[in-house]
């Protein structure tokens, strides 16, 4: 039976706690479990699937927590359509190691693992030097164009389960999955960051806030841009400097006051708006000499091209670069930070799996939450599993 995701009224949702109980050590899973499965735009379903089990050098993890994240609302609207469905979503997963294919470890099992999302070829050069969020010819993208992580299990291979240590709850492991991990790969590849700089956050969500605690301890000014009031209070309590973006228009001469008339070194802009992104450049725009433009999000719709005219890009020596996902590396390393207390992942609730676009979705496009809306209930009523 299949249970179709409905827009209804929001309701109070759960803060984040630590880890629930899961199934009791040593019962086999269930034949069925729930699924959000998405078949189309507008078209996504709880529904009760197989429960896969684990390939020759695969892993089944008993996922305790998945974090949405504005790509699964791509795909609901439109902006991602991949040709590949139905699928389950979600790539944002943490949970327990309950069953491994030949060739792994058994003493794999009941290791608390985070999901990485990408599965590369392994034999072009992007997977040889450890790109593999760049390889052509993916085997697998856990909730892009495999099934991912919004459900009870999840299959990947035994390199895609990444060791969590006990100290991080999985309530706040599985926001590392993305949303700090993307922060980690756009702050050191894209964005150069180096002490003393001065650096604009644009749309401070998510992947956001990991980035204004990731320059603040590279040594950097952060200058958090947002529209929403709350999302500006907790970049302050981050350590930025907020700047309302309410009208786009003013921003540039905000963060040009604002850094004594330079302009910012690096900007992040992770809201993908025409307005936005015309905020950045040009010669009045907020980005500085020497300075670059990293592209992290994007928008629906050919009016949210980015535009600008070349001169100022020269004359100033400005450089604009995209950012996607995060390597293998990465993600270890956003791990090892959040366990340090380096980067707090901000969670903003808690709602189980058949509520993901009333108290979710919905949430998440009208820019109503303050960090991660995470899953981490799992059964459905309407479900058979």
């Amino acid at each position: 039976m299949g249970n179709t995701v409905g827009r209804a009224a929001i309701s109070s949702c759960t803060p984040a706690e630590p880890d629930a109980p899961g199934l009791p050590p040593g019962l086999p899973p269930p034949p069925t479990m729930c699924a959000l499965r998405y078949h189309g735009v507008g078209n996504l379903r709880v529904e009760t699937v197989p429960t896969p089990s684990p390939p020759p050098g695969g892993v089944l993890v008993e996922v305790r927590a998945a974090a949405l994240c504005h790509t699964d609302l791509h795909f609901a609207d439109g902006t991602l359509q991949l040709g590949t469905k139905p699928i389950t979503l979600g790539h944002e997963a943490a949970g327990v190691i309950v069953g491994v294919g030949t060739g792994v470890d058994a003493a794999r099992l009941g290791e608390r693992v985070l999901i990485y999302y990408y599965n590369g070829c392994g034999k072009c050069d992007w997977c040889v030097t450890g790109d593999e969020q760049l390889c052509g010819d993916l085997v697998a993208e856990f909730g892009f164009i495999s099934d991912g992580g919004l459900a009870r299990y999840i299959v990947v291979p035994a390199r895609n389960a990444l060791q969590l240590p006990a100290s991080i709850p999985f309530v706040r492991a599985a926001p590392i999955g993305c949303g700090v991990s993307t922060a980690v790969h756009a702050s050191a590849r894209a964005g150069g960051l180096r002490a003393g700089m001065s650096v604009v956050v644009y749309g401070c969500n998510g992947v956001g806030h990991s980035l204004v605690q990731l320059a603040k301890h590279q040594g950097c000014t952060v200058i958090a841009i947002s529209r929403k009031q709350a999302h500006l209070r907790k970049a302050a309590k981050l350590g930025a400097q907020a700047i309302d973006g309410t009208d786009a228009t003013t921003v540039g001469a905000a963060v040009r006051a604002a850094t004594g008339g330079r302009g910012a070194d690096v900007i992040f802009e992770c809201v993908g708006r025409r307005e936005t992104l015309d905020a950045c450049v040009g010669w009045a725009g907020a980005l500085g000499k020497r300075g670059r433009l990293v592209l992290v999000g994007y928008a629906q719709g050919d009016a949210h091209d980015l535009r600008c005219h070349p001169i100022p890009l020269i004359v100033y020596e400005q450089s604009i670069v995209g950012s996607v996902g995060a390597t293998r590396a990465d993600v270890l390393e956003a791990i090892q930070l959040v366990a340090r207390g380096v980067i707090e992942t901000v969670v903003d609730s808690t709602i189980a799996l058949e509520d993901v676009q009333a108290k979710g979705l919905s949430r998440i496009e009208a820019c109503a939450c303050v960090g991660k809306i995470v899953v981490d209930r799992f059964e459905c009523s309407e479900c058979d599993a």
